[in-house]
């Protein structure tokens, strides 16, 4: 309950914030875009830092605001005051399910987690395994990706939720608490990762998580009312995205060098950091194993319904939505041709 009250002033704040305007995103004459993005390594910073959307779509206003986790991007959502959005997978599943039941459609894969997202333990913590971490204390931002990863290790190794202390921090206060020595391990992603790993030990990765049948991944959502009264303009995204991935797997300097001015890195740095991603090609999307066509919804869906039923399992959220409600929620329309 809680959750629930502290979500719906979030939302109150947000809707204050952003004045009438807040829920117009179905309203076919508003020619503006409010993007949502995370500063981790991806396509979607490309796209931002080359003005990809910008030059395909002159005649809108586009915004970009960054956020810090999938959980204040749902909250967004709710207070109706983003349009699109780069989320991970266990956020959008809880999005997806109840008692959010958030309106969006997933309408692209970013990226699949990998070494770019792991468990670290503290030097001096003693902790050398997942097994070890009882009775410690863990840092991650809840409902995001790190922390459905997280729950998972726990799970695999047999503990308990309740046989430690799980902290709730945001990539950067999760860097301050370390310094401090608050925290014994924290689950994160780049590029605070690194930083952990300078004076820590990787206990698992996503990437490990993944082959035991856990993946996570980062997606690209869209308000269902906003593809409805946009989707010329969802197309265009959706290849601008395309050209993003193209671009990481062509010329990897160029993406790097965009990569890192969004995130003040070098470009060798930014290269390294890319690397530790799984980036799909475009004409992977349309496949059966990820978003597929119109005609057959691909397996990304099980893979949501999946994370929602572990979710549930961990009494994160209240129900798992059904496959037919989460494959409605899978845009495919023109697909492949739109991905460009």
């Amino acid at each position: 309950m809680r959750k629930i009250v502290g979500l719906l002033a979030a939302v109150s704040l947000l809707l204050v914030a952003c004045g009438d305007g807040a829920a117009s995103g179905g309203d076919p004459g508003r020619k503006t875009i409010r993007i949502a993005y995370q500063a981790f390594p991806s396509g979607d910073l490309i796209v931002k830092n080359q003005g990809l959307l910008e030059d395909a779509l002159p005649d809108y206003q586009i915004t970009w605001t960054k956020f810090d986790s999938g959980a204040s991007i749902n909250t967004a959502f709710v207070a109706g005051s983003v349009d699109i959005a780069a989320i991970g997978s266990s956020p959008v599943a809880r999005g997806l399910s109840a008692p959010l039941n958030i309106p969006y459609q997933v309408a692209f894969v970013l990226d699949v987690a990998g070494d770019n997202e792991a468990l670290v333990a503290r030097n001096g913590s003693g902790v050398t395994d997942v097994a070890g971490l009882r009775g410690k204390k863990v840092g991650t931002p809840f409902a995001s990706t790190a922390h459905y990863s997280l729950l998972a290790a726990l799970d695999r190794a047999g503990i308990k939720e309740s046989e430690l202390t799980i902290v709730d921090l945001e990539p950067q206060d999760i860097l301050a608490a370390w310094t401090r020595g608050d925290l014994d391990a924290a689950y994160s992603w780049l590029p605070s990762l690194d930083e952990l790993r300078k004076t820590g030990t990787v206990l698992v990765t996503s990437r490990e998580l993944a082959t035991a049948g856990k993946p996570t991944l980062d997606l690209g959502v869209v308000a269902t009312d906003f593809v409805q009264a946009h989707p010329a303009a969802v197309d265009a995204w959706r290849k601008a995205q395309s050209q993003a991935l193209n671009l990481i797997h062509d010329d990897p300097a160029a993406a790097a060098k965009s990569v890192g001015a969004e995130l003040n890195l070098s470009p060798e740095e930014a290269q390294r950091q890319l690397s530790q991603g799984v980036f799909l090609k475009p004409e992977d999307l349309a496949s059966p194993d990820w978003l597929g066509t119109s005609a057959a919804k691909g397996r990304l869906a099980d893979n949501l319904v999946s994370a929602a039923q572990f979710l549930k399992d961990q009494q994160k959220i209240d129900a798992v939505p059904d496959l037919a409600t989460v494959q409605a929620a899978i845009y495919t329309e023109g697909l492949p041709d739109a991905l460009g």
